[in-house]
């Protein structure tokens, strides 16, 4: 075979050809392409940003969440506006509650009568009080689903003990019948 000798990990190779591309470390070829890292700057700054950015969101979900009405009786919620003790009230029409604020920071949930909006609004306007009536759209988002009767699963339900009930007659008279043969 033609060619120069070649060696490889040590090894004489004598039918190598001669244009052979072998590396000064005994086979290992460095890499073809450049690698595509990004600067460690650029990894501190994404760090941060996102830092900041996971930060953020759980502190404004939390200041949203954190609001808890106590409810309490119309004759409460008369005896704080009488004696100003009321912020700001924001009434839903569908739901017939006053959502209070109050100035010592509290939150209370008031239900009126019907047809008495227009005199609570009248009585809150009266002692200078913020009031926010909700839109009807919004309104409508805060009534409680109705829990979802499963008509058909009681009648299911029905059913299956009709025929427990059916099959204990039969073996029940099964059972005497052979006792009176016997």
């Amino acid at each position: 075979m033609g060619g120069t000798p070649n060696v490889v990990l040590g090894v004489v190779s004598e039918w190598a050809p001669a244009a052979t591309h072998v590396a000064p470390s005994y086979g290992r070829v460095p890499a073809m392409t450049a690698k595509t890292r990004a600067s460690i700057t650029a990894r501190i700054a994404l760090s941060v940003a996102l830092l900041a950015c996971t930060s953020v969101l759980p502190a404004s979900a939390a200041a949203a969440a954190s609001i808890v009405y106590q409810n309490e009786t119309f004759a409460q919620y008369q005896q704080q506006l009488a004696g100003g003790q009321i912020q700001s009230v924001t009434i839903n029409k569908r739901l017939r509650s006053l959502r209070i604020t109050l100035k010592n920071g509290s939150y209370v949930l008031a239900k009126y009568a019907k047809h008495e909006e227009p005199a609570v609004a009248a009585a809150l306007a009266a002692k200078h009080v913020a009031v926010t009536v909700l839109a009807p759209s919004v309104a409508i988002k805060e009534v409680p689903k109705k829990a979802a009767h499963h008509k058909l699963r009681y009648i299911a339900g029905g059913i299956v003990i009709v025929v427990i009930v059916i099959v204990g007659a039969v073996l029940y008279i099964n059972r005497k019948r052979a006792a009176n043969r016997d």
